[in-house]
């Protein structure tokens, strides 16, 4: 049986590709590999988030590739 990501599951994609599943959809799923706090500055240019992220695209094709590290409840957990 092979592995179903899922949103808020950690999980390791190539040797260097460590994250949590931020979205899901059909064809693809997005890994948040960093995080970090937007600056006064860039938060009142755009506050409809207050973080920037990196996230890296991950095709339903390769999902075989990746390993599941744990789950977390919510985004806030850590």
């Amino acid at each position: 049986m092979s592995y179903e990501p899922k949103v808020n599951d950690y999980v390791i994609w190539k040797p260097h590709i460590k994250g949590w599943v931020y979205f899901k959809c059909e064809e693809y799923i997005t890994i948040e590999t960093s995080v970090w706090e937007k600056d006064d500055e860039n938060y009142a240019c755009c506050s409809l988030h207050r973080n920037d992220r990196i996230l890296v695209l991950c095709y339903r094709a390769q999902w075989k590739e990746l390993k599941y590290v744990k789950t977390r409840e919510s985004i806030h957990e850590e």
